[in-house]
């Protein structure tokens, strides 16, 4: 559904650490600068990218937006969880866990970013 997601920072190094240290805790590679500073995560299934806003003004986080990570076991939601606080990120709504809703059991871990912008790791339990 979705070729791509690009995301303001106001600071990209800053962001591409952060990013960097929680997509590789989900095992994808490092992103890409280009010549414009912006920085891409390239994968089978899309595109991630960061940059500082073309209209000059300060990066800002959504209000009621939330962008969504697959990972493949509790553990690495874990993993993705620590390196986003280890790398600037903050946490947000409850500790990482178990929870139930309509598509039935999650494990979900929330932060976020060095921008603002909230981020969750889930894994759908059997």
């Amino acid at each position: 559904m979705f070729s791509h997601i690009m995301l303001g920072a106001n600071d990209v190094q800053q962001s591409k650490a952060f990013y960097d240290a929680t997509l590789g805790a989900l095992g994808f590679k490092p992103g890409k600068m280009d010549e414009k500073g912006r920085c891409f995560y390239f994968t089978d299934s899309g595109v991630l990218a960061l940059s500082k806003p073309i209209n000059g003004e300060p990066a800002c986080h959504g209000n009621g937006s939330t962008i969504g990570f697959s990972a493949k076991t509790p553990e690495l939601a874990d993993a993705w969880y620590a390196a986003g606080l280890a790398s600037g990120g903050t946490p947000c709504e409850d500790p990482p866990g178990v929870r139930t809703g309509v598509n039935g059991k999650l494990y979900l871990a929330y932060l976020r970013d060095p921008a603002g912008n909230k981020l969750c790791a889930l894994h759908r339990l059997a």
